[in-house]
């Protein structure tokens, strides 16, 4: 499967939203039941990050539902038992992260998302990023451009980066990963405003005009990032790793490079890259 025409992304599109959905009501069922009742539950994987029951639940309507639709395409998914080491020998598969952000989700401040991105050749094509507990859902690519819905029952909107160098940088950083480099990072560009998010939603935010840099130098897994990358670059924005090359997935290990998403391209900012000697 090489370049997709506006059809073809339309028609994974349709097929992937619902699923979204889906899985969003049944993480959202799952939070008020247990983190909202003041009971999470979890257990702690062998890298010690949190599972719950609404990742699995989420795991299994969106693997289910993605072969059911899409029968020749493979299915990564944070949550599955195979496939993290797929190679870019599978051209074309999707990749999950069921729900991201389950920190923000045992926590129960809500930022956490559903994700599921379309890859092609090394590329996230298409992104679908939906938010549980609000129902807002975003979806895009760079040859698709960006959208996002406040409600399923309503119009969507296309997105759009925001358009001017800014002064100061509104930065967007991680609530629960924000460590020393990231600070160091945020301290070079001197003044800024400073907001914090959860989740890809942090790409989200930047590509709804929110927000102008988000630097993460700090262990990301490509699931984490494929869907807001999508989207994010179908709003104009752009994600890159410290050598300005764009983020790309299906390699050997699934851990990303530090990266920076930006409404700036890379030559823009290099200066920012280098600590100062």
């Amino acid at each position: 499967m090489g370049h997709l025409t506006r059809p073809s992304l339309n028609h994974f599109l349709a097929m992937a939203l619902p699923i979204a959905r889906q899985a969003g009501a049944e993480i959202k069922r799952i939070y008020a039941q247990t983190v909202l009742a003041n009971s999470p539950q979890f257990v702690t994987k062998s890298d010690q990050s949190p599972l719950t029951a609404a990742d699995l639940a989420a795991h299994h309507i969106i693997e289910s539902g993605l072969r059911l639709v899409t029968p020749g395409i493979a299915v990564v998914s944070e949550e599955g038992q195979d496939g993290h080491g797929i190679s870019r020998e599978q051209s074309t598969f999707w990749l999950v992260d069921p729900l991201d952000g389950t920190r923000e989700f045992l926590s129960g401040n809500g930022e956490f998302t559903v994700n599921i991105a379309l890859i092609v050749q090394g590329w996230p094509v298409l992104g679908v990023v939906l938010v549980p507990t609000t129902g807002e859902c975003f979806w895009g690519g760079l040859s698709f451009g960006s959208f996002f819905q406040g409600r399923e029952d309503q119009q969507p909107v296309a997105l759009k980066v925001a358009s001017t160098r800014p002064n100061p940088w509104r930065v967007i950083a991680s609530r629960s990963h924000l460590n020393d480099a990231t600070a160091a990072f945020v301290e070079r560009l001197g003044q800024v405003s400073l907001l914090q998010a959860g989740s890809s939603l942090k790409f989200c935010r930047m590509a709804q005009g929110q927000a102008d840099i988000y630097p993460r130098l700090s262990p990301t897994c490509e699931w984490d990032t494929a869907a807001a990358q999508a989207v994010l670059e179908g709003a104009g924005g752009h994600v890159f790793d410290l050598n300005g090359k764009r983020l790309r997935y299906g390699k050997p290990e699934v851990l990303n490079p530090s990266f920076i998403a930006c409404t700036e391209p890379f030559d823009h900012i290099t200066e920012l890259i280098a600590p100062p000697k």
